[in-house]
């Protein structure tokens, strides 16, 4: 036990196993590495604002707190936290990487794939919701909430073991030649494991999915298809959009596992595949916010109450607001003067 801390809080095995994995270390501090990492900490910060005004609107609205909007709030949660992960993940890369002890990079990683596996269980709890809400024939109260708050507890329950596994033991410190390349402190198989674990849970959401269509589309009830059907399509827009921008760092990780070290150069680039794969977190909540003209509204309420707030302060100093039109012009938009008379697309009430 006393080998294995030492070897958490050696100053250089971060870096023996860098260069034991890659050919070059690419750590110079250059302009370019530095305009890049500014923009991606833009992007990460835009990400955490995005997910958290929309987990003040589920919060503050009580509209908001059905069993979908509270599996969406997760969702929010988790993507918040992803753009903080890679907030530190870009702060602590480049020259820092090889400064770092085992147990920070774990903490560094580990961050990330805790973060990821939220993610991922949180689209299954998504799925399992709604198969219930669809199959159920009596309606349930009660155990509504202890069941949502099972999956979400369950979710992130798993996600810690799955993200920790490595700084507890299964790694490859004192065993070079089973690290992978992309990481090189976690082992290939454990990568491969976390990989096919995510992909089956991801195949099993859409079989769920399926059923659920099929289920809904021999249903008799008019207004609950239409309703349904919405809603559904609002998942699976979450979960393509989901496996587009996570397929690529996937594919790039199995193919780490059947490369042997330094045979493919691809792997060196896989940090433009995990920043590809973190604009899933920017464009989830666009995905809510478009298909829910409810929550679009409550999300946009605080930059409409900084704009009253701008206008009525000008209008203190005699400055003409005619700039403030293009609001007021938006506001019709939400009261729906020229929006269609479709139903909310995540008000869900007939089945939930």
């Amino acid at each position: 036990m006393g080998s294995l801390y030492s070897e958490y809080l050696s100053s250089t095995k971060v870096q023996e196993h860098y260069n034991y994995t890659k050919e070059t270390l690419d750590i110079n501090d250059t302009l370019s590495r530095r305009v890049a990492s500014a923009l991606i900490i833009i992007l990460c910060c835009a990400i955490v604002v995005e997910n958290l005004l929309v987990l003040i609107a589920v919060a503050r609205n009580s509209k908001f707190h059905s069993a979908m909007y509270l599996f969406l709030g997760n969702l929010a949660a988790s993507d918040l936290l992803a753009g903080v992960a890679f907030i530190a993940n870009t702060l602590l890369s480049g020259s820092v990487t090889l400064q770092l002890t085992p147990v920070q990079w774990f903490a560094r990683e580990g961050s990330a794939f805790i973060t990821l596996s939220a993610s991922v269980f949180s689209l299954l709890a998504i799925a399992i919701e709604r198969q219930v809400a669809i199959t159920k024939v009596k309606p349930y109260g009660s155990d509504k909430s202890c069941r949502m708050l099972l999956l979400i507890g369950a979710s992130w329950l798993i996600s810690l073991v799955l993200g920790g596994l490595p700084i507890l033991g299964w790694n490859c410190l004192g065993h070079l030649e089973t690290c992978s390349t992309v990481l090189p402190l976690y082992t290939k198989d454990y990568v491969l494991c976390v990989v096919t674990i995510f992909s089956v849970i991801l195949l099993a959401i859409v079989a769920l999915y399926v059923r659920i269509y099929c289920v809904v589309r021999s249903s008799h009830r008019d207004v609950a298809v239409s309703q349904t059907l919405a809603l559904l399509k609002t998942v699976t827009i979450v979960l393509g959009v989901f496996i587009i921008c996570w397929l690529p760092a996937f594919s790039i990780l199995v193919l780490d596992y059947f490369c042997s070290v330094r045979s493919c150069p691809i792997l060196y680039k896989a940090h433009y595949f995990f920043a590809f794969a973190t604009l899933n977190s920017l464009l989830n909540p666009v995905i809510y916010t478009w298909r829910s003209r409810d929550l679009r509204r409550e999300v946009l309420r605080p930059l409409q109450c900084w704009r009253g707030a701008a206008g009525a302060q000008r209008r203190q100093v005699g400055t003409p607001d005619h700039h403030l039109l293009p609001l007021r012009s938006f506001s019709s938009l939400e009261k729906g003067t020229h929006m269609p008379t479709s139903p909310t697309i995540l008000e869900d009430n007939t089945v939930a």
